[in-house]
């Protein structure tokens, strides 16, 4: 055991509801058969993590110690890892545990497995000192990517598997992108990296965001508020619409607002979460313009080693999507400063002390 002591500190969502967060001290994980214990080094604030502290995600259990997007140094390994060492610098995917018998997992899509546990939401998350991952899920990191680039792994991990999965991004598409958020701005990056033709829309609050969007390569910024988003894609798609949507804002809103403007026999995926679990959709407009209207769950394993590769490349703007950087003591602070709105990706530091 490498580390100094036995106990850690943790942000905890402790119970359901509304805030319901403590900052505790616990145990360091003991280390067992296939799993690896990391010290953190970053973890980026979630969209997920936030709906989790307003009481508006059920999916965690309680407690449990948040955050699952995040990067470190292994320091102990259970007898049967063979494939990672101490000292490797890494990333890993949020799977902790699957029953491995299902369908989904013999295909290692572990995101749809009915019994699958994930970090920072079934099973204790990165949000602290040392984090327990399994061995299967482990990435080694490139020597030119940061541990600030890799905690923007599993967000981009979830944007690959939204483009490269869920719908096949082509070169000559033209597509929107809703919401230029940390996930929107990860689509739009991808997208620009592909080729795409990009229209990324936002509400006038999103100013910034929509400024930054620019800057990373989208062809046109739309304030929904104030300008006709119709107008603009019918002029840029000679009246037929954009090739793909991607909802990034969980907004029922946009969707529906956008849902029209997509060409016939198109494909709208969502990728952002809903506040509300049931929500009016634009089913006309899916049914007569034969849309294919695509749900994009987390990510898999096949999503990984492609996200990596774009952050190691310097296909992502780490500089430009990480605006703020908190030490673990100050994660209600960090919470708070995401909540305004006004930054981009926040990223608690673990371990700052030592």
């Amino acid at each position: 055991m490498q580390t100094k002591t036995k106990t850690m500190n943790a942000v905890i969502k402790a119970a359901e509801g509304y805030d319901q967060m403590e900052f505790s001290e616990i145990a360091v994980p003991k280390v067992t058969e296939d799993k690896v214990l990391i010290k953190v080094a970053y973890t980026g604030i979630c969209g997920s993590d936030i709906h989790t502290f307003k009481g508006e995600y059920k999916n965690p259990t309680t407690p449990v110690v948040l955050g699952h997007e995040f990067s470190g140094e292994v320091v102990e390994i259970g007898e049967a890892v063979t494939t990672v060492k101490v000292g490797d610098r890494v990333t890993s995917e949020t799977t902790f545990s699957v029953c491995g018998k299902c369908e989904y997992c013999q295909k290692k899509e572990y995101n749809l497995c009915p019994y699958r546990k994930g970090l920072g939401t079934q099973q204790n998350g990165s949000m602290t000192d040392y984090v327990l991952a399994r061995e299967e899920s482990i990435h080694i990191l490139p020597d030119n990517l940061s541990y600030e680039g890799a905690a923007l792994s599993e967000p981009l991990a979830c944007c690959v598997h939204a483009m490269y999965q869920k719908s096949t991004l082509e070169l000559q598409d033209k597509i929107i992108i809703i919401g230029p958020g940390p996930i929107g701005l990860l689509l739009l990056q991808i997208a620009k990296e592909i080729g795409a033709y990009v229209v990324m829309t936002g509400i006038t609050k999103d100013k910034h965001r929509l400024e930054l969007a620019k800057k990373m390569g989208a062809d046109k910024i739309i304030d929904t508020q104030k300008d006709d988003l119709a107008t603009v894609i019918n002029e840029v798609t000679d009246q037929y619409g954009v090739d793909k949507i991607y909802d990034a804002s969980g907004s029922i809103y946009a969707v529906n607002q956008s849902l029209p403007l997509l060409r016939k026999g198109g494909t709208f995926v969502q990728v952002g979460l809903f506040k509300e679990k049931m929500n009016e959709l634009d089913i006309e407009s899916t049914i007569q313009r034969e849309i294919r209207y695509v749900g994009s769950r987390s990510q898999n394993p096949f999503d990984w080693p492609i996200a990596i590769h774009l952050l190691a490349k310097g296909a992502i703007d780490i500089q430009g999507m990480i605006t703020k950087i908190y030490p673990l003591q100050e994660w209600r602070t960090a919470f708070e400063k995401v909540m305004e709105g006004n930054e981009i990706k926040v990223l608690i530091e673990s371990n700052v002390k030592e």
